[in-house]
């Protein structure tokens, strides 16, 4: 019998089928072990040794790897076919080496590009020995971050409260985003006008725009102003215009490579919506197989590559597909090959695709996500082997009588579709592409004007970065590794570094200020090309050209002594740096040439940075005397005076003036208590939705009264109260809160409602939150172990859950006819075939059972005071050797005493 290991569970049982009797195959769950988040994971002083340890769950996966060792003639590593996989490999070879479940067993490794019957068994007939240049490589890469992100981050820590982290390509690729957005705040818009106007000249109108005005080629911005517009726009009116020219240009358009693990990602994002993540998620689920008629097949060949080139008999397949599906006319006369364009691109395996053409999207049902992944995915491979669409493209150009003005106009027209027909291509942002299309015109002919007309126009700033357009510009850089793309983007997001707004990115201020830091003290480590460079390095060390190790110990020299010079430095040190750095920022201009840092609240202080507890804000240099502070970037179109403080009326029943302030957590209304009394201010802070600008007294009072009583619930009698916590508006009875829509709920929900969302609340029912399915209807409990069965609304229709275990509700079944039996038979069908667990079966009789050797300890005192045999002690016995620990105690004390 043969172990043969690989990383998912359904990848395990797709290849359990296809090996059959004598092959066990186990799932290792993705890394085994890994370095733990703790000092001292990687060693420089020691020669770069790392400690890896498993956790619980890759522990379980190592003991049953072993068990399954000690009856098996050898062992192959069928992981994924690049350095992540070769690592995984390395470390279940380790472990089992280390424990001594190899010996004198074989060991092999294979990898496979696709999984299908005919890649899985050609692989096993051609093992290989574990790539110790790949895992040099994986080893090198996972030193050097943990080191970057364990070094940087405490100095973050310390000198800038409130950041998170900073990481070897995540520092880099957060500086991008903000240097996009530095780039968008600096741009200058400039004015500029075009007249256009609808022409004929004996067939149907078309459109066309000046060129030549006053004899003079016409620039972007000659025409700057309305005024010059309008005079352009009357040269045109009055013109009499002749065709000079028709000017025909055949071309061609040729289709795009078959998808690389970044072009799939963009693609994903721009035609689907996609993130990085999703796009990733749902690729590896068509890799690893999917059932199609009770087998379970691997749809795409492996989704991780920078790769364009596609195996000879891909090809052959796609030519012929194409041949039979669209004619011959859309085959060309060669096979298309490719070859990647991307920096630092490494091509260690083919480009993602069909692992079968024959299997076209629309005769597989599959998954939404799944479904439309595979159909893009399809589209690209078919069109990259299709002929080149062919194009005429058209400029006509019109001049007046006296040669003063002079109209152009362009189009193009598709003599024949070829790749077009399948697919084209999606792009980040709108190019000027005149494809409209062109009557019929005749070079002399007299050209006569329809309309003109006049349009305004200002220059505008470069967009800011999608997912598709981040990662495509990571990769022409050479910044990290496309397989490590989406994990990137992820862990921005989580660190709320970014955010995303209409799918693109904007840095938060947190992410701003970590990149300031960053730049000053650490620039050479967030250089692009720097970063582009230890890149290429860990490619040589793939290669086998460069020693891991020396590698590190260059890296490490240098950046530990960059490291030590910035730990010295105070933090004041760093604020004023960052000052300077931020200053258009964080002190932008009022317009009035007044000092932008000077205090608006005492009027003599200067604005600074600020660090506290839960990270930076502005605050006054007079404090303590002065203690305005506000958040480090006031709101778009809000000065420094808005962001004062501001007096907005006197309480009537206090007396005492009720202000609106604006602290480091954002603006919040505060009443001040009497001057002779101790208690503290009452303040709240304004509720989602609220703007300081909209803010009055009244509205300041209404929230200066929360908590407010709603009112007794009917069933206790104890108090419902209404306010707003950290997580929005809500109420509250006996330490049970639900959620309000919104503010305003806080202030007129009545006991009725209150009680009602209570109940919902405590019944785990209420408004779905999201992510979760919607309740079509609650049938009991189940009748092995009590636990809810429901009946829910999910993406992909109604099901039942009941515990970890969900089961789809039968094609043409009404859901809220399902009858609790039906139900429960359907989970164990569910159960029986491998999805969610076995309910555990509640018996009065098991809990008598547990119980009864808690009473043998008793039971065994009486037998003795009635001078029953010793036999009959040794029950006793039992419960007591299960706490060693608590005896060990009592045996000290009474020694002490003795």
């Amino acid at each position: 019998m043969i172990v043969v290991v690989v990383e998912s569970p359904a990848k395990a049982k797709t290849i359990n089928k296809y090996l059959g009797p004598g092959f066990t195959v186990l799932a290792s769950y993705g890394h085994i072990r890994d370095l733990p988040s703790k000092d001292g994971s990687v060693e420089p002083d020691n020669d770069f040794h790392m400690h890896w340890e498993a956790d619980a769950k890759g522990a379980k996966r190592i003991a049953d790897i072993v068990d399954a060792m000690k009856g098996a003639d050898g062992v192959i590593l069928a992981t994924d076919p690049d350095r992540e996989g070769e690592a995984i490999s390395w470390h279940v070879l380790e472990v089992l080496q280390k424990k001594k479940a190899v010996k004198d067993k074989t060991v092999k490794r294979v990898t496979f590009n696709a999984i299908t019957k005919t890649a899985v068994l050609e692989a096993m007939a051609h093992p290989r020995d574990i790539d110790m240049e790949l895992v040099e490589a994986y080893l090198a890469r996972r030193a050097l971050d943990y080191l970057v992100g364990f070094t940087l981050s405490p100095v973050l820590w310390r000198k800038l409260p409130g950041s998170r982290s900073a990481g070897r390509v995540q520092s880099v690729c957060l500086r991008l985003i903000v240097d996009r957005e530095l780039e968008i705040e600096r741009f200058k818009t400039q004015e500029y006008w075009t007249v256009e106007a609808d022409v004929t000249a004996g067939a149907d109108p078309f459109l066309a725009r000046m060129v030549k005005y006053e004899g003079k080629k016409l620039t972007k911005f000659d025409l700057g102003n309305e005024g010059s517009a309008l005079a352009a726009k009357a040269a045109v009116e009055k013109a009499v215009f002749k065709v000079a020219a028709v000017e025909k240009k055949p071309g061609k358009r040729s289709p795009a490579p078959p998808f690389t693990t970044s072009t799939l990602q963009q693609e994903a994002s721009r035609k689907l919506g996609f993130s990085a993540q999703r796009t990733m998620q749902a690729a590896q689920k068509l890799y690893e197989g999917i059932d199609i008629g009770g087998e379970t097949v691997g749809l795409i060949t492996y989704m991780r590559t920078d790769g364009v080139s596609v195996e000879p008999e891909g090809i052959a397949e796609a030519r012929s597909v194409i041949g039979n599906v669209y004619g011959a006319s859309y085959v060309p006369e060669t096979p298309r090959y490719y070859k990647a364009k991307a920096k630092n691109a490494q091509e260690a395996h083919e480009a993602i695709r069909p692992t079968s053409l024959s299997r076209n999207p629309g005769s597989l049902r599959l998954e939404s996500d799944l479904g439309r992944l595979y159909e893009l995915i399809w589209k690209r491979m078919i069109a990259s082997q299709m002929e080149s669409a062919r194009i005429e493209r058209t400029t006509v150009d019109l001049e007046s009588s006296d040669g003063q003005t002079g109209m152009r106009a362009s189009g193009q027209v598709i003599l024949f579709p070829g790749y077009l027909a399948v697919y084209e291509e999606g792009r980040d942002d709108a190019d000027d592409e005149d494809s409209a299309r062109l009557p019929l015109i005749e070079e002399g002919a007299t050209a006569k004007v329809i309309d003109a007309r006049a349009d305004q126009h200002f220059t505008e700033p470069p967009p800011r970065y999608s997912e598709a357009s981040l990662v495509k510009k990571m990769e022409e850089l050479g910044i990290g590794r496309p397989s490590t793309y989406a994990s990137v983007l992820t862990v921005l997001r989580d660190r709320e570094y970014v955010r995303m707004d209409k799918l693109r990115f904007i840095p938060e201020d947190k992410g701003r200020l970590v990149t300031a830091f960053l730049e000053q003290f650490f620039r050479r480590y967030v250089e692009y090309d720097f970063t582009a460079a230890l890149e290429e390095k860990l490619d040589l060390v793939s290669d086998g050209k460069l020693d891991w190790k020396e590698f590190l110990r260059d890296f490490w020299k240098d950046f530990h002594a960059a490291v030590g010079e910035i730990a010295e430095l105070r933090t004041t040190n760093v604020l004023d740096a960052l000052n300077e750095s931020l200053g258009p920022h964080i002190f932008p201009d009022k317009g009035d040439g007044s000092d932008p840092r000077l205090c608006p609240t005492c009027g003599t202080g200067m604005l600074s940075l600020k660090v506290g507890k839960f990270g930076a804000f502005i605050g006054c240099s007079n404090y303590p005397e002065c203690r305005f502070t506000r958040q480090l970037a006031t709101s778009e179109g809000e000065g420094e005076a808005e962001a004062a403080d501001k007096e907005l009326g006197i309480n009537p029943e206090t007396g005492r003036a009720v202000w609106l302030k604006n602290g480091r957590f954002g603006p919040y209304v505060e009443e001040p208590p009497a001057t002779d009394s101790a208690d503290k201010p009452k303040r709240s802070s304004l509720p989602k939705g609220w703007t300081p600008a909209g803010l009055d007294l009244e509205k300041a009072l209404r929230l200066l009264s929360l908590p407010r009583e709603v009112g007794l619930h009917p069933d206790d009698g104890k108090k419902i109260t209404a306010g707003l916590g950290r997580f929005g508006p809500f109420v509250l009875h006996e330490g049970t809160y639900a959620n309000l829509e919104n503010a305003e709920e806080v202030f007129d929900i009545g006991l009725n409602r209150a009680v009602a969302l209570l109940a919902d609340k405590r019944a785990g029912g209420g408004r779905p939150q999201r992510g979760q399915a919607a309740a079509l209807a609650d049938l009991g409990v189940h009748p092995d172990d009590g636990k809810p069965v429901k009946v829910l609304s999910g993406r992909f229709g109604p099901y039942i859950k009941h515990g970890d275990t969900n089961a789809n509700v039968p094609k043409g079944a009404d859901p809220a006819a399902m009858t609790l039996a039906e139900a429960v038979a359907l989970l164990a069908d569910r159960v029986a075939k491998g999805g969610g667990k076995k309910p555990v079966k509640k018996a009065a009789k098991t809990t008598a059972a547990k119980k009864a050797p808690a009473k043998a300890p008793a039971k065994a005192k009486a037998a003795a005071a009635d001078g029953a045999a010793p036999a009959k002690k040794a029950p006793a016995k039992k419960p007591a050797t299960k706490k060693p620990a608590a005896k060990k105690p009592a045996a000290k004390k009474a020694k002490a005493e003795a």
